[in-house]
């Protein structure tokens, strides 16, 4: 899918193909949604985009920045929780966004529709079109802005996971809860991954080394900048709270077996004595005065009730039982 527009003081006019937008006078914008390399790298041919710029937009790269003297070129990732396709469970999905914006042009390019890059151009295509009179850079912008805000609210569902998880842990840990605290590191690893390069590639923007960015759009990339910063804070911030739940989880588990093997030390140090007793009377030998006393039967089961009584006693003066 393709759509281009051009911008003038006068209005903007909208294009079904991009050659007739970029001989239009004015901002030139075009958005390409296909996973055609062929389809997007014929759009760039038309502004003078680098093929490998090309290839990044449609590989599994890292977001960077690039600034060369024709055009600045910026990557991004969108990313959004989708179902797994072997499994059920939601899993972490990054798209690739490329950014190019010229003097007087703007490519976006996506291997597909990706819902913040949509919204963008539905506002600068509808009602908003005054957005456009501020520059192909303030554009960039826009879209840069729309999918760091997606960040954050992957950040918000991860943390009403690790909410629930902590009172889980809290309460009665049980054997499914190591699995999903182990299931949210790797989110945060996910979101790590995407967040800790897009800083990177957006403080490129605000300091003034593009020279397509004008100083009047830098302030925004600032902002970006900082939101990514608070992104990163907040994913380490995250990754300490997991990791506090599962040491939490592992010392409750251990305490637990602790508990078991401790009643088990008393059943068996209780048990002990009584063993002892029936092993020494229970000798074949054939003298044995205690065996000839009517009532050692007796006193020997009396024997060992008080002996059992006392240690039991014992252990619950202790705390033990």
């Amino acid at each position: 899918m393709i759509r281009s527009l051009s911008y003038t003081p006068e209005g903007a006019d909208a294009f079904e193909r991009p050659e007739a937008a970029i001989d239009a006078p004015g901002t030139t914008c075009v958005w390409v949604a296909s996973d055609d390399p062929g389809e997007l790298g014929a759009a760039a041919e038309r502004f003078g985009v680098h093929p490998l710029h090309v290839e990044d937009v449609h590989n599994d790269v890292r977001p960077k920045t690039e600034v060369l003297e024709e055009y600045t070129f910026l990557l991004v990732r969108a990313a959004r929780f989708r179902i797994g396709e072997t499994t059920f469970l939601e899993e972490i999905r990054t798209r690739q966004v490329g950014i190019f914006f010229g003097d007087d042009w703007l490519l976006v390019l996506t291997t597909e529709a990706v819902p913040p890059v949509e919204e963008v151009w539905n506002r600068v295509a509808g009602d908003e079109r005054r957005a456009l009179a501020a520059g192909p850079d303030f554009l960039g912008y826009l879209v840069v802005d729309r999918v760091v805000d997606g960040y954050f609210a992957l950040l918000d569902e991860v943390e009403d996971d690790i909410e629930t998880v902590e009172e889980r842990v809290l309460a009665e840990p049980d054997p499914d809860t190591l699995p999903v605290i182990n299931d949210l590191r790797r989110e945060l690893l996910s979101i790590r991954r995407v967040v800790w390069p897009s800083r990177d590639a957006v403080n490129a923007l605000y300091r003034g080394d593009a020279d397509h960015v004008t100083p009047g759009t830098e302030k925004y990339y600032r902002d970006v900048y900082d939101h990514l910063v608070q992104l990163v804070e907040l994913t380490e911030t995250y990754r300490d709270l997991t990791a506090g739940a599962r040491d939490i989880y592992l010392n409750t588990l251990s305490q637990s077996t602790n508990e078991v093997m401790r009643r088990l030390t008393v059943v068996a140090t209780v048990v002990l004595p009584l063993t002892f007793v029936a092993g020494v009377f229970g000798m074949n030998f054939e003298t044995m005065p205690e065996l000839s006393w009517p009532y050692a039967y007796y006193a020997t089961m009396l024997g060992m009730a008080a002996v059992a009584l006392v240690l039991t006693a014992y252990f619950r003066r202790e705390g033990w039982l």
